[in-house]
């Protein structure tokens, strides 16, 4: 009877927890940003904001500060939140809460980034779309996704396309996935950036400045970016010049590079496809500016490179930007390399060598064109500066683990 009872109870608890989740259903209309900004902020926790198809035309940012919610079109083509009227706000879409979906709309014309997503722990963006229509401009907001301060984020099936920094961006961040989703035209397409515990995999970055970013930075509040797995994705023709507004990081990368780490650190780069990309294919370079952050490390160490498939590349290096292509085009006299690492480590470490367990390890069965600097024979104008037998940084691949997203 008491184990009769008790299941009746919990029978009863899950039904009347049932009973307060609801479906808001909207359409297109005059009134939408009123409708939708309102159930936004009325939404219980367990509740489903239906954005129906067509196109929803605001001409101001919406916010999002409900937990455990999800917000869902009827596809990416079919539900269009356009933000081409927009006269206020910083963003398309801003999300400040936890466990909270998103899919199957589109986000265009942002007047600044398109969504973007403020220290949230469970954020869920599937078969999403953003993009600025007009083509690259500087004048495009900076971020397609731009999740930052976050932990357990998962960007699933996504197209991101014309972002003047990047189309998709993780930073300041733990535990993420990016997987299955498209980059185009932007200026990075996929960067990860001061995060920590990060899989991207199963993505086309093309048609960009960069196709893949992994990048740590100074003077920000989470620094020292560290096991990001970079696998499985296609960074091919990348061609797009770069339309970052002046004074971005980003505006320093060169056209036609395919994927770029700096100063991270446990990184792990394999199975991926890369080529077409006019000036380098892999970059493993430290962080070139003087900075008065002591805390940062500007240098990357634990790259491990294995099991990639190398097309063409260096055809059409991009001088006019930053010094990458710059110094690898001057120390190669024109013979641009697949992968190009700078050399560049702490002073005591170039003179009596890295430590074992933080080298670069390259496993490659197809054997790419190599480069390495030297960096003091290079300031000094000794001769032979550059290393180009990728046999020396053969190295036993010791695999990251996988990520894993605890509260989705």
């Amino acid at each position: 009877m008491k184990l009769l009872l008790r299941l009746k109870l919990i029978g009863l608890f899950l039904f009347v927890s049932n009973v307060s989740a609801k479906e808001i259903i909207i359409e297109p209309g005059p009134n939408a940003y009123d409708e939708v900004q309102e159930a936004m902020i009325l939404m219980d926790e367990g509740d489903t904001l239906i954005l129906k198809s067509g196109n929803y035309w605001f001409e101001d940012g919406l916010s999002l500060d409900v937990a455990n919610v999800t917000i869902q079109g009827d596809g990416m083509d079919e539900t269009i939140l356009n933000f081409e009227r927009q006269v206020s706000g910083a963003q398309g879409l801003l999300v400040t809460s936890d466990s909270v979906t998103l899919k199957d709309f589109s986000i265009l014309n942002a007047k600044g980034d398109a969504l973007k997503v403020i220290g949230a722990d469970g954020i869920s963006m599937i078969r999403l779309k953003t993009e600025w229509t007009g083509g690259p401009k500087s004048t495009n907001g900076a971020y397609g996704f731009y999740p930052v301060e976050s932990e357990n984020v998962l960007i699933d099936d996504c197209v991101a396309i014309g972002a003047s920094d990047a189309g998709i961006y993780v930073g300041q961040s733990k535990n993420i996935i990016v997987r299955n989703s498209i980059a185009q035209y932007n200026v990075a397409g996929i960067e990860i950036e001061n995060s920590y515990y990060a899989d991207v995999y199963n993505n086309l970055a093309s048609h960009n400045t960069a196709g893949i970013l992994v990048f740590d930075l100074p003077d920000l509040p989470q620094q020292g970016g560290h096991h990001i797995r970079v696998f499985n994705n296609k960074s091919i023709d990348n061609d797009t010049d770069n339309f970052a507004p002046e004074g971005n990081i980003v505006g320093e990368v060169p056209r036609g590079s395919g994927i770029i780490v700096m100063a991270n650190s446990d990184v792990e780069i394999f199975e991926n496809t890369i080529g077409g990309n006019g000036t380098v294919n892999l970059a493993i370079v430290s962080y070139g500016s003087e900075t008065e952050d002591s805390n940062y490390y500007p240098h990357p160490k634990r790259i491990q490179v294995h099991n990639n498939e190398y097309g063409r590349s260096g055809f059409e290096p991009d001088l006019s930007t930053g010094d990458l292509a710059k110094v690898l085009h001057e120390v190669s006299d024109g013979e641009m390399a697949d992968i190009f690492w700078d050399g560049v480590l702490p002073l005591s470490q170039m003179v009596f060598g890295q430590p074992d367990d933080e080298k670069l390890k390259i496993d490659e069965q197809n054997q790419p064109n190599f480069l390495a600097m030297s960096p003091l024979k290079y300031l000094i104008g000794l001769s032979n500066p550059i290393k180009k037998d990728i046999r020396q940084y053969k190295g036993e691949i010791i695999p990251l683990p996988a990520v894993s997203l605890e509260s989705l």
